[in-house]
């Protein structure tokens, strides 16, 4: 998971960026919170490495408020996501506070909260780190659907073991989960008809390019947004 890819273009952090607003403490969590209480649907965006203040992933989440749904990001690194300095000299140290079973576990109490606040369906995203996350959440009945985009390193077993509505989207270039990789999840996708599932690869991407792109690339921008939308669409159709 920790390949150059994964510190490419890291954001620059903004504690205050967004529409919404951070509660202290849901689930456990400090989260970015965004749209409208009263729906009963809500969405978690599962950040990569880089944490919940990164101002494209608040972004993302303000867009996909617009469609009605109630959208957190956790903190699921607790104040200390990683840099690139950190990526550089001391990855394995950081993974070893932050690993995704943590992440994984730590996501449960979150969606408990959704539900006892009377959230009838809930939908999760993940992007490298919080791609496998999701993955990991897709195997039991936390969530109702499951998009993971370009996640980190998954296994067969992981994708033998999903039980809600997945969809996987794949760089063209990634050093995590290859296109042929990417491919292999859905020939055993497709073995499993009671799960449906959704699987594409974006030419000319690389791993991050959904959430860490250059905003002033029209060509990075248009396939940021193509990515986004496709997730958007698999909740329209699952989270409802």
């Amino acid at each position: 998971m920790a390949s150059s890819q994964c510190c490419a273009n890291p954001p620059t952090l903004n504690p205050v960026y967004g529409k919404g607003h951070v509660a202290e403490d849901f689930g456990g969590l400090k989260a970015y919170i965004t749209g409208s209480p009263e729906s009963k649907l809500a969405i978690i965006l599962i950040s990569d490495v880089f944490g919940y203040e990164a101002p494209l992933l608040r972004n993302l989440a303000d867009k996909v408020s617009t469609s009605g749904y109630f959208v957190l990001v956790p903190d699921f690194f607790h104040g200390d996501p990683t840099t690139p300095e950190i990526m550089k000299n001391s990855i394995d140290e950081w993974l070893k506070k932050h690993g995704m079973a943590k992440g994984f576990e730590e996501a449960k109490p979150v969606i408990q909260a959704l539900r006892e606040k009377g959230f009838s369906a809930i939908g999760a995203a993940g992007f490298c780190w919080g791609g496998k996350v999701v993955v990991d959440l897709a195997k039991y009945d936390y969530i109702n659907a499951a998009v993971s985009l370009h996640p980190a390193p998954l296994t067969h077993d992981d994708i033998r073991e999903v039980k809600c509505p997945i969809s996987i989207l794949g760089a063209e270039v990634d050093r995590s989960n290859s296109p042929e990789a990417i491919k292999q999840f859905a020939e055993i996708l497709s073995t499993k008809p009671e799960v449906h599932s959704h699987v594409k690869i974006y030419p000319g991407t690389e791993h991050g390019w959904s959430v860490r792109y250059n905003v002033n690339d029209k060509q990075a921008v248009e396939k940021a947004e193509e990515a986004q939308k496709d997730m958007l669409d698999w909740f329209v159709k699952y989270v409802k």
